[in-house]
C-alpha cells in the first residue's frame, strides 16, 4: 500500500499538542477590528484546542497518531 500524502493546508492551519491534541488559531482577528473591543480581541489571540472526531480526523490527515 502506499504512503499517505500529508495534507498540506491543514499543516498550514494546525498544530499538534505535546498532549496530542489540535491546536488552532480563533476565527475574527483578521480584520474589522476597530468596532470589536479590546476584551474580545485579547481573547481571541489565545490558542483553541480540540478534541473531538474532527480533530482526530485532521490529526490523522497531516500523518499525526489519532
Amino acid at each position: 500500500m502506499p504512503k499517505m500524502k500529508t495534507h498540506k493546508a491543514s499543516k498550514k492551519r494546525f498544530r499538534i499538542s505535546a498532549n496530542g491534541k489540535l491546536k488552532r488559531r480563533k476565527a475574527g482577528k483578521k480584520h474589522l477590528l476597530s468596532h470589536k473591543t479590546g476584551k474580545r480581541k485579547r481573547q481571541l489571540r489565545a490558542p483553541s484546542f480540540e478534541t473531538g472526531k474532527l480533530a482526530k480526523k485532521y490529526i490523522r490527515m497531516m500523518g499525526g497518531k489519532a
